[in-house]
């Protein structure tokens, strides 16, 4: 017949949460590092040849302006931007007001009767 204590130590379950708990983080953690040194690089490159894109320098990128967009809108957007920001925040006065509000004693939240020694 097999004997199984029913009462383990504390102090060994204690230990057995600990190092499963250490195993669970810094197996998390190798994984993590795993993916972002070989994984990313990978995805990366397969994504690189399904779309067939050339990479481009910023230099390589031209900047085109827009002729239509004048000072006239920018100040219009501008305008609006600040009226909607401004309307969202309330005015109040920095007034504060403090009422000392008198309590009435209640023995259920005394601590001096926990004090005692009632043997």
């Amino acid at each position: 017949m097999i004997y199984i204590p029913l009462f383990t130590d504390q102090i060994s379950e204690g230990y057995v949460i600990l190092f499963t708990g250490l195993i669970i983080v810094f197996s998390a953690l190798l994984t993590l590092s795993l993916f972002f040194k070989y994984g990313l690089p990978v995805m990366l490159y397969i994504y690189k040849v399904i779309t067939k894109r050339k990479d481009k320098k910023i230099s390589e990128i031209k900047v085109e302006a827009d002729r239509n967009f004048t000072g006239e809108i920018a100040a219009a957007i501008g305008a609006a931007v600040h009226i909607y920001l401004d309307e969202q925040h309330d005015h109040e006065s920095a007034i504060l007001t403090i009422k000392q509000i008198k309590k009435p004693y209640s023995p259920w939240s005394s601590k001096i009767y926990g004090t005692q020694n009632r043997l």
